[in-house]
């Protein structure tokens, strides 16, 4: 069995040489001009920068997300957002994050902001009018997280039902669901709903679809 090389570039500010030896590191990804020009612009509001793998990543402030997005977008070229989530960092402050990843189609470059939000408030200003691509990505963020993106024209559940309790991305929900809170169909019209997916996990044991009464026709 072949071994595979495990290639790390360190996060302690490495320089760009090290960067570049990652065979993993791109181009594209390296970003320093733009970086300035966001600190230049935006000053404190930018509140970290990391470089990893060739890699910026841009920590905002989010109550100037979308002002960054805009600058971004109109001066800087990056026209295209290719992805938005939520992230649950699991902290006692500051536990969610949102990333937005960007791209410069012209330049071919890419870059990835990130801004953090607080549970308590766990909302911040949607980046819908700036680009309107947003709104389906702010919509999982919101159903998966239970996050709340201000200014969304449309912000409800993707995937979820809308009476549903939970947010199933939050580090404390259950890998095996919370039984009880998502009933699913019969599999034949006279059984009754079942109301635990994962019966068999939690200790219970139900009927297999062949064992159960065929279906009065």
């Amino acid at each position: 069995m072949s071994k595979l090389e495990f290639h790390f570039t360190p996060v302690d500010e490495p320089s760009e040489a090290e960067a570049t030896q990652n065979p993993h590191a791109k181009d594209t990804t390296f970003n320093p001009e733009v970086v300035q020009a966001l600190q230049t612009e935006f000053g404190e509001d930018v509140k970290e920068v990391f470089l990893y793998a060739n890699e910026h990543t841009v920590y905002v402030s989010k109550d100037r997300i979308v002002d960054v997005c805009r600058f971004l977008k109109e001066e800087q070229g990056f026209t295209y957002l290719v992805d938005l989530g939520g992230i649950d960092r699991f902290t006692d402050e500051d536990r969610y994050e949102v990333f937005y990843n960007l791209v410069n189609i012209k330049t071919s470059k890419r870059l990835r902001l990130k801004t953090r939000i607080d549970e308590e408030s766990g909302s911040l200003p949607s980046v819908t009018g700036v680009f309107r691509a947003a709104g389906w990505n702010e919509r999982e963020a919101f159903d998966m997280f239970g996050l709340h993106f201000e200014g969304h024209q449309d912000l409800r559940r993707m995937y979820m039902p809308e009476d549903f309790e939970y947010h199933p991305l939050r580090k404390e929900f259950p890998l095996l669901g919370v039984p009880g809170s998502l009933p699913l169909p019969p599999q034949t019209p006279e059984a009754g709903l079942t109301l635990d997916p994962f019966a068999a996990a939690h200790g219970s044991k139900p009927i297999k679809s062949y064992e159960e009464a065929a279906s009065e026709e």
